[in-house]
């Protein structure tokens, strides 16, 4: 189904592949991993088409989907073959409704009506949004649109789906249903799945084989369990263990604990707050406080209202009913008292440079400082990418430049809303590290994720969220760690 054959791949003077070979039989799965900026994206890129065709780079070698040069046909016509969801996928969507965007392909296909509707009903079941078909795809939390995303692809019902991190923004049940219908798409349809992700226990059940790239070269290719069992090579390649991953909800994993400090004053105090868009309250009746040098993570399924709660956080919503207080007053200084990391990274960058990015807010507050400017380089590991251009770089490298850009003005609360986007494990506990460290000197963390690594591994105070509403505040139960790893044995011999 899919055949490479000494594939280079450069961006002018950067090489982003060298020498890259590897088959893929009809009915597999191939997983393809690597640290951020590897070249896994690139390689996605060229087997759906749009390199060299779209994406102006120097090509070599040969590369044959579905019985197709893709090197040499049309993107549409690769399009009909090989279905693609890209890491960030709000740049798939452009309808008014969700069942519009997914019924756009077939459409475009000249299938009949009901041939149509059957694929979108089929697709939303699939992802589990038949109840949103109706909605505004820009409405949506994060998660939600990566669901769309994978559901217009399905419904093109393609020989190869390649995917670009599916499982980053998801939560547990969203989770589990793209991988459920995958595996279902592989046994029924015979489909042939190219998976890009660093999660690699999400995703584990239905991996064939894994391709390890390291600096545009291939340095593991075989069966998923037989490489990823070698704990030595994942350490020496900064890929995560595909265990400690949660199948249960958050609910079960929490035990309450309501003890705060005594007699200090909040950094950050939501009273009785309600926020959302047009008028329209996405979250409700929140009474929260976060006390300076405290690491909370905020937990929930998609469309829960975690985003909203953020931007209301930062300043950038402003509150329907109720009050927020920092530092006891309502005037707080953008990026000095709460820095936001957004989901996307490209809707904070805008300088020419990383370097740039970073120092603008210091330079802007005229507090630059070059010592703190290094080592804010050196913790999110872009000291080699400083003269780059935010957009050239890789999701995960663009994640990276945009925390370190909240992190150089050493702010007092640091908001990250799903940082994991396109990160490796070696990165992330890197960045993570380094947060621990400026938290165990006073800033204050609240890490938005559905990671149950990272909330076990660093949080200290859970809240949940659900329906738009604070529904239990307490922290990582020790007793669901039996329950996880019992998951965990059952989830590997099934």
């Amino acid at each position: 189904m899919i055949r490479v054959r000494n594939l280079n791949v450069s961006y002018g003077t950067t090489l982003a592949l060298q020498n890259v070979s590897f088959d893929v039989r009809a009915g597999e799965c191939l997983v393809i991993t690597g640290l951020s900026g590897c070249g896994k994206s690139t390689l996605a890129r060229v087997l759906m088409g749009i390199i060299p065709n779209a994406i102006s780079a120097k090509v070599d070698g040969s590369v044959t989907v579905a019985d197709m040069d893709v090197l040499h046909s049309q993107t549409a016509d690769v399009a009909r073959r090989v279905g693609a969801v890209f890491q960030n996928p709000r740049s798939h969507l452009f309808h008014l409704r969700v069942d519009d965007e997914i019924a756009f392909g077939p459409r475009n296909l000249g299938l009949p009506e009901v041939e149509i509707a059957s694929r979108v009903n089929w697709a939303l079941e699939a992802v589990g949004l038949s109840d949103l078909r109706t909605h505004k795809p820009a409405a949506l939390s994060g998660g939600q649109i990566q669901r769309v995303a994978i559901a217009a692809a399905l419904a093109m019902r393609p020989d190869v789906l390649v995917l670009d991190e599916p499982t980053a923004s998801l939560d547990v049940s969203g989770t589990q249903s793209i991988v459920h219908a995958l595996e279902n798409l592989k046994k029924e349809f015979g489909l042939t799945i190219i998976l890009i992700e660093h999660r690699l226990a999400e995703v584990r059940r239905i991996a064939d084989n894994v391709l390890v790239l390291h600096e545009g070269q291939t340095v593991a290719h075989g069966g998923f369990e037989k490489i990823l069992s070698d704990h030595d090579f994942l350490r020496a390649y900064g890929l995560r263990r595909p265990t400690m991953e949660s199948l249960s909800n958050w609910s079960s994993l929490l035990t309450p604990n309501g003890h705060h400090p005594e007699d200090v004053r909040p950094l950050l105090d939501m009273q009785s707050l309600s926020a959302g868009y047009d008028g329209h309250a996405i979250i409700r009746d929140i009474n929260l406080q976060i006390f300076p040098g405290e690491f909370m993570a905020l937990v929930g399924d998609n469309g829960t209202g975690k985003s909203t709660l953020a931007l209301a956080a930062a300043g950038l919503l402003k509150p329907l009913t109720g009050k927020i207080l920092v530092r006891g007053t309502s005037n707080p200084r953008p990026g000095l008292d709460i820095a936001l990391l957004f989901q996307n990274p490209a809707d904070q960058l805008f300088t020419d440079s990383v370097d740039e990015e970073i120092s603008f807010g210091p330079c802007n507050y005229k507090n630059f400082q070059p010592d703190i400017h290094e080592q804010t380089l050196a913790s999110a590991d872009l000291q080699h990418l400083r003269a780059r251009r935010p957009f050239s770089l890789s999701i995960g490298q663009q994640q990276r430049t945009a925390l370190a850009s909240c992190l150089a003005l050493r702010p007092a609360l640091v908001i990250l809303d799903e940082p994991t986007l396109g990160q490796d494990w070696r990165h992330l506990q890197q960045l993570m590290d380094y947060l621990t460290h400026l938290n165990q000197q006073g800033t204050a963390i609240l890490l938005i994720t559905h990671d149950y690594k990272l909330v076990h591994r660093y949080a200290r105070r859970v809240v949940l969220m659900d329906e738009g509403r604070l529904i239990l505040d307490g922290k990582i139960d020790p007793a669901s760690m039996n329950r996880v790893h019992a998951e965990e044995t059952l989830h590997a011999a099934s």
